[in-house]
């Protein structure tokens, strides 16, 4: 069978999502923010507070105790910037090219790579538990969240519990604040500590609450289930074992690009002229984490990549103003000779390289679009 879709949309609402909770915009966000802003710090809001005071009583009646209740709202608060994440999600929409290059750039190729390298000895063990191919295990950890280095700094308690208040999926959230604080009550990680995304998703893998609560290991036997720790060993089997549960089958490729040695399976083209694929049952488990297929190409092509093969050989069509890949990249590396700097030359029209053709086309007294087209890259020279 073969899928055809013309637009290959990566609008994924947060909620949508199986085991993880951010956009897949965010998680390939190249941002790796040390402190948080001004809107993600709690701020005063009574009727929270009353709504915080209320659910004391039901999360008691659910088995949470006064003194973990008391530990976890210990300096929680409302999150004006979590509200607002929350109701600005916008529809997330680029060429699988796009996706792809940015999912399996070299950097974070080479960094799948070296991660790989790094913990091989654990990945090769929770692969022999479990049947997931280490190579996929490590670029979930790398598009989730890029090796560990962005796992978010929103204390969980109050991203959460801001949500349930707001309650536009208020149901659905406090679910999830009453599974962070069973994590609190368990011992696995202190209140002060459980940190993640806007909406809850923690640790190296991005799991929301109550998916640890059902899959997460403790894979170090150390007694706890440590899914935020510079050591990912329980954060990796942690994924493993949610893929296995979900179907995952030992010994079989995820799929790969017609044409080039790929296994039989279901055939997909996300955009038009550009490479089909064919996908397996594992391809459908990736997607038990997230989704998207946008997302399950991603990880498939990043642990093929990890694991040694080249990018894809098929071609993709012109964009939508006429440029090729090949185009966009020498467009952005000539505004960086000019001096309007991309920020590196990736064939992928981001904000870096709106604002450097909206510069160049301000010194050259053209109209300021910051839109790239052919006639740009010509005066470019």
């Amino acid at each position: 069978m073969q899928m055809n879709r013309r637009l290959f949309g990566l609008g994924i609402s947060a909620l949508a999502l199986s085991a993880c909770s951010r956009s897949v915009a965010s998680r390939l966000s190249t941002d790796a923010p040390d402190t948080l802003p001004p809107d993600l710090l709690p701020a005063a809001n009574a009727d929270y507070d009353a709504w915080v005071a209320a659910f004391r009583a039901r999360a008691t009646s659910q088995g949470i105790s006064e003194s973990t209740l008391n530990t976890a709202f210990r300096g929680a608060g409302f999150l004006p910037g979590v509200v607002t994440r929350d109701r600005n999600q916008t529809e997330f929409r680029r060429s699988l090219e796009d996706y792809l290059s940015i999912a399996a750039s070299d950097e974070r190729v080479e960094k799948g790579r070296q991660a790989l390298a790094r913990h091989r000895a654990t990945l090769e063990a929770i692969e022999a538990e479990s049947g997931v191919d280490k190579e996929i295990v490590t670029a979930i950890w790398g598009l989730e969240s890029y090796y560990g280095e962005r796992q978010g700094l929103i204390p969980v308690i109050s991203a959460t519990s801001t949500l349930a208040y707001e309650g536009r999926r208020g149901r659905y959230f406090e679910r999830e604040l009453i599974a962070a604080l069973r994590i609190v009550q368990n011992g696995d990680i202190p209140a002060r500590q459980m940190t993640g995304s806007w909406a809850g998703a923690m640790g190296h893998t991005q799991c929301m609450p109550t998916v640890f609560q059902e899959y997460a290991v403790d894979f170090t036997g150390d007694g706890r289930r440590d899914i935020w720790s510079a050591d990912p060993s329980d954060a990796l089997a942690t994924t493993a074992a949610y893929l296995r549960r979900h179907g995952w089958t030992r010994g079989l490729r995820w799929g790969g690009e017609v044409g080039y040695g790929e296994p039989e399976g279901t055939i997909i083209q996300p955009q038009d002229g550009g490479p089909r694929f064919s996908t397996t049952s594992n391809f459908r488990v990736i997607k038990r984490y997230n989704p998207s297929d946008a997302y399950a190409l991603g990880v498939g092509h990043l642990a093929d990549r990890i694991g040694g093969a080249g990018p894809l050989r098929g071609t993709f069509p012109p964009d939508e103003y006429g440029l090729t890949r090949a185009d966009r990249i020498r467009l952005q590396e000539r505004l960086t000779a000019r001096g309007f700097d991309t920020q590196g030359a990736d064939g992928v029209i981001g904000d870096n390289t709106e604002t450097a053709i909206r510069e160049f086309q301000a010194s050259q007294g053209m109209p300021v679009t910051g839109t790239p087209s052919q006639d740009l890259l010509r005066r470019l020279g």
